[in-house]
């Protein structure tokens, strides 16, 4: 057991990450490949799977040439994944069509008639939002019918990986809470919520925890890599409840991401919904536990979208703000690039600068930016307030997190202090290997609640936290009144 390795692969939206870990939660070899995305207008966002398991194919061939018999001891696999999306397959497991993903727009009116035709809410514990599963098959259904009748499964993307590490098809409740399928409290499919899509439970993976097995490695891959021939598989997590295990946030705590989308997490004792500021109430990866979420589309992809517009790299905009921040910019920013879930649901709002003059610089519309998505995060944790989920330290993970002038910023426009732990970067893929370690030890939770250390904190500073006030209050009204010059009565 002293030997014993475990792996955590994370499919991200733009790339993939593979982790490879022992006992002692040491990264022993480490690897990423890109993800090739779509090139479809908004609000259409598709993705081929095909594509997700040549990167990961890569990942671990660069493993496997740089540490040569590294997957030798790897006991268990873990898996995460990015999360909402609909892969469909057909008795074979041939893919059908490409995936859509979690930020397609597309059934904006397939939302309307599933919410009048079941009870999503009460039973799913959640607004029937365009993001999530459950419209896309049923947009699929009314606009692909040929497709939609040779369905066999609908998974996850995370569990379209597991059966092709696997064969099997399987799917654990952080993530299938994501689909609207679920009865989240009870956690099980509910006959009457897919029977609204035109779906039964026959089209779904068995369920399973995130902590427990779902399967071995296919010999053909064990014996391509080095791995064990006993090698499992775990249930694995949605991404962020992934990386809310990889920090040990599963019993109390909380986190903020700032990867391509900003997720404010924190776990709660009990199923505890709140629909009307559109908070998610999901499953978390351990048995008997949940969570909440507030949910942004667009946070460090608004500034890599900047960069792109003055051909520059993230680095060099970050370089373009002055040392220290000492007052709100001017400029204001509405972070909506592909709509919004928390609080207001509308996969049609959109991103906005707001007061430029001739003064305007680069370094105003980078700090506007970056308080925008600061700004949509207060919204997030204002709603979790509502819900009776307040939060005053968190852990924050992601790319994003990579900047100290953001995390100021941030810290100061929600008044949390914001802990950055180790392997940020990689919160995700560290979270899969623990499940895999849990997975590997019957179960044992104890491996997902360990807290993670942590390399420096950001407090808020007080002056400038109520600097911001004035600021906050502003970005709110001036989304409410785009919105109604946007969609008059």
């Amino acid at each position: 057991m002293d030997n014993s390795m475990f792996l955590g692969i994370d499919l991200g939206t733009s790339a993939v990450k593979v982790l490879l870990i022992d006992d002692d939660e040491q990264v022993r070899a480490e690897a990423s490949c890109p993800v090739a995305e779509g090139v479809l207008e908004p609000p259409h966002s598709e993705q081929q799977p095909a594509q997700w398991i040549r990167s990961i194919e890569t990942a671990l061939d660069e493993i496997a040439a740089t540490r040569p018999g590294a997957f030798g001891a790897v006991q268990a696999i873990g898996l995460s994944g990015h999360m909402h999306g609909a892969v469909l397959v057909d008795k074979q497991g041939e893919v059908l069509r490409p995936c859509i993903m979690w930020d397609d727009g597309r059934s904006v009116a397939q939302c309307k008639t599933l919410t009048r035709k079941a009870d999503f809410t009460g039973i799913g514990g959640n607004l029937v939002m365009a993001g999530f599963t459950a419209p896309k098959l049923l947009w699929v259904a009314e606009n692909e019918p040929e497709i939609f009748g040779k369905i066999h499964k609908v998974l996850l993307p995370k569990d379209y990986v597991r059966y092709w590490l696997t064969g099997e098809y399987w799917a654990e409740m952080s993530d299938a809470s994501g689909t609207l399928w679920l009865d989240v409290a009870a956690r099980r499919w509910s006959e009457r919520l897919l029977g609204a899509c035109g779906l039964t439970t026959d089209h779904m993976a068995r369920l399973v925890e995130g902590t427990e097995a779902t399967g071995t490695l296919l010999p053909h891959l064990a014996n391509r890599w080095g791995f064990p021939k006993t090698t499992i598989v775990a249930g694995g997590a949605g991404d962020n409840a992934a990386s809310a295990c990889g920090m040990g946030v599963v019993a109390d705590g909380a986190s903020i991401s700032l990867g391509t989308s900003g997720v404010v997490f924190a776990p709660t004792k009990t199923f505890a919904p709140q629909t009307g500021q559109a908070v998610h109430a999901f499953c978390h990866a351990a048995p008997g536990t949940w969570h909440q979420m507030g949910v942004i589309l667009s946070a460090a992809s608004c500034l890599e979208w900047l960069a792109d517009l003055f051909g520059h790299s993230v680095a060099d905009l970050l370089s373009a703000l002055p040392h220290t921040v000492t007052r709100p910019a001017t400029v204001q920013f509405q972070p909506h690039l592909t709509g919004v879930r928390t609080p207001y649901n509308n996969p049609l709002a959109t991103a906005s600068f707001l007061f430029l003059n001739s003064d305007t610089t680069k370094s105003d519309l980078v700090q506007a930016t970056l308080e925008g998505v600061a700004f949509a995060l207060r919204d997030c944790t204002a709603a979790l307030a509502s819900a009776g989920t307040r939060i005053e330290t968190a852990y924050t993970v992601g790319g994003g997190a990579r900047s100290e002038a953001w995390l100021q910023i941030i810290s100061n426009v929600t008044g949390i202090e914001l802990a950055l732990p180790e392997n940020s970067h990689n919160g995700a893929a560290i979270g899969a290997a623990r499940l895999a370690m849990a997975a590997a030890h019957g179960g044992d939770i104890s491996y997902i609640t360990r807290k993670v250390k942590t390399l420096r904190s950001v407090a808020p500073e007080a002056g400038m936290h109520a600097a911001y006030e004035d600021a906050y209050h502003s970005y709110r009204a001036q989304y409410k009144g785009q919105t109604e010059i946007a969609t008059p009565s």
